[in-house]
């Protein structure tokens, strides 16, 4: 059986033809190591591959979508979805639990469960991006657009850095919001919000 045909990538087959986008997903010669390599193999730039990292938020899962060309902040995760609680990189055995999914093949759709999903605004620079698909061998494209819309997921700049050059990313302040154009409620005009969406 080949590996597009899996469980796994199965249930991301169906989420995207579920949400009425093309079911592209490529199978590729072997697994892929990084979003360097996974850049080169697909002929883009490593920035426009998709990093779908679970995370523990005390008690909550969530999911934070990251260019391959930046890192995740992690302390800015909890006010990024305002959520208390320490923050920590959950088991295997735990992202298999709440996604379906072994740690090095989530993608950001198909879960068992939904998870709050933050985006890293830097992944806005791409029109396409490239996503794992259930498996470390295969990957989907899919228009930035349709990405928050299928995972719901609120955009961020506070939550990623670019893994190269110092860049200034302030502390996040929990009075803020991060939903692109969308106010938070009771909260007008709310200062830093990411004017584009």
């Amino acid at each position: 059986m080949a590996i597009a045909d899996s469980e796994p990538v199965q249930k991301v087959r169906k989420a995207l033809k579920d949400a009425g986008l093309d079911d592209g997903v490529i199978e590729l010669d072997a697994p892929l190591e990084s979003a360097a390599e996974a850049a080169k193999t697909l002929k883009t730039e490593p920035g426009a591959i998709v990093q779908t990292l679970v995370y523990a938020i005390g008690k909550r899962m969530v999911m934070a979508l990251i260019a391959g060309d930046h890192g995740l902040i992690e302390e800015n995760l909890p006010p990024a979805f305002f959520i208390e609680g320490d923050v920590r990189k959950p088991s295997d055995a735990e992202v298999k639990g709440i996604t379906g999914f072994a740690t090095d093949g989530v993608p950001p759709v198909g879960s068992t469960h939904q998870l709050p999903t933050v985006i890293d605004r830097s992944l806005k620079r791409f029109q396409n991006v490239y996503a794992l698909a259930g498996d470390p061998q295969c990957v989907f494209k899919i228009p930035v657009t349709d990405l928050k819309r299928l995972t719901g997921g609120i955009v961020s700049w506070n939550v990623a850095k670019p893994l190269e050059g110092e860049v200034d990313v302030p502390p996040l302040a929990r009075n803020k919001t991060f939903s692109g154009e969308r106010d938070a409620p009771d909260v007008p005009d709310a200062p830093g919000r990411d004017g584009a969406d």
